[in-house]
């Protein structure tokens, strides 16, 4: 259900508690933060499928994308300010904020700039909120624990990367400016401070290469990608074989659970929904009757025209369910990449195919005739 997920909220700190995503008031503070918000931009761009593949359930693959959730595409939402902060160490121009300055890390002293007001924007799944990041994908039924595996253990490897650097540099400012700006230039694709509803954005972030996977089948088997394996086992989270059955065991939970819906889906429709809508087409063609025996003259269209229609849906319904119980049927067996894949190609469209004329038979079935509860009683009736 739109709107039931979490919110993630994520920073890092030394064991003295100094929360290194703080920008601080001080030359040393602000290269510090710089540094580590690069990281973690550099994270997040280089392991996106990572973070995708932490937020993947059957459920939550409906729920990525529509009314209150964030899209299925990762992006960092940073915010005008602190990205034309950025901007202005990437060209080494004058900031034009409060302050115009030249960003040079190690002299110059960050303007102070306010958390960012939209940052409720509640589309962009991994938003910048002043000292610390929320991670929005993850839905209801989500532990967060594998969302911060993924997210520590890529902020880690940047980390590594660093500090690799930094540790044989000889000019230390000059080597972390330039990792800094190294990292904005070829990162900067990830961050995107508009909507992530509109369709523009997910043309635009094709157009940048970033990762869109609509279903936990499209993302999980890239959890055995090299670069993502190559990561994991060298900082010790997951052994190969792990990673394996981690791969399997998800993608079997996700094909079980589609499966449960699209039988208990076909059942409904068959034993409850159809009788229903059948049920009360045929007490309108009652009533149809009983009006022309009073007067034939009377035109009796909205009995008519309306179980005309209901009849016409009811052989719609049958024969998507019909469709989906024979999309279950013929499955391949063995292979749990090949199922899902399956799943995905041919089971979740006739799934949707035979909600939209179930849906359609509803508005137009009397209320005491239709078998289930609507989500208003559901919702505010109990």
């Amino acid at each position: 259900m739109n709107g039931s997920g979490k919110h993630n909220n994520w920073s890092i700190s030394t064991d003295a508690g100094q929360n290194l995503l703080s920008p601080g008031e001080t030359p040393y503070e602000n290269a510090q933060f710089l540094l580590f918000l690069c990281a973690v931009i550099k994270a997040v761009d280089d392991y996106q499928d990572l973070l995708r593949i932490s937020v993947a359930t059957a459920g939550n693959d409906h729920r990525l994308g529509a009314n209150e959730a964030p899209p299925a595409v990762v992006s960092v939402f940073l915010g005008d300010e602190l990205s034309a902060v950025l901007d202005a160490i990437e060209t080494d121009t004058p900031y034009h904020g409060a302050e115009k300055t030249q960003m040079k890390l190690g002299v110059d002293v960050l303007p102070k700039f306010n958390r960012d007001t939209t940052d409720r924007n509640r589309t962009s799944p991994f938003a910048f909120t002043g000292n610390k990041f929320e991670f929005r994908m993850l839905g209801s039924s989500n532990s967060i624990a594998c969302a911060n595996i993924m997210l520590n253990s890529a902020v880690a490897e940047s980390l590594k990367i660093y500090a690799d650097r930094l540790e044989q540099a000889e000019d230390f400012e000059t080597t972390l400016h330039k990792i800094i700006k190294k990292t904005i230039k070829d990162h900067k694709r990830i961050i995107f401070n508009g909507n992530g509803y509109d369709d523009a954005w997910l043309k635009e972030a094709e157009k940048r290469g970033l990762c869109n996977y609509r279903t936990t089948a499209d993302c999980m088997p890239h959890l055995l990608d090299k670069k993502n394996a190559d990561m994991l086992i060298s900082h010790g989270v997951f052994s190969e074989a792990e990673l394996h059955s981690r791969c399997e065991i998800m993608l079997e939970n996700y094909c079980k659970s589609v499966l449960i819906e699209a039988r208990t889906m076909a059942q409904m429709a068959n034993t409850q929904i159809v009788p229903a809508v059948e049920g009360f087409a045929a007490t309108l063609a009652l009533n149809e009757a009983r009006l022309r025996a009073v007067n034939p003259k009377l035109s009796c269209r909205y009995e008519t025209q309306r179980a005309e229609k209901l009849s016409a849906l009811t052989d719609a319904i049958m024969d998507n369910a019909e469709s989906l119980t024979s999309a279950v049927a013929v499955l391949p067996e063995g292979d749990i990449i090949a199922e899902a894949a399956a799943i995905r190609d041919t089971v979740l469209p006739v799934m949707a195919a035979l909600r939209a004329v179930c849906d359609e038979a509803e508005t137009l079935t009397d209320k005491s005739a239709w078998p289930f509860p609507t989500y208003s009683e559901l919702l505010f009736g109990v």
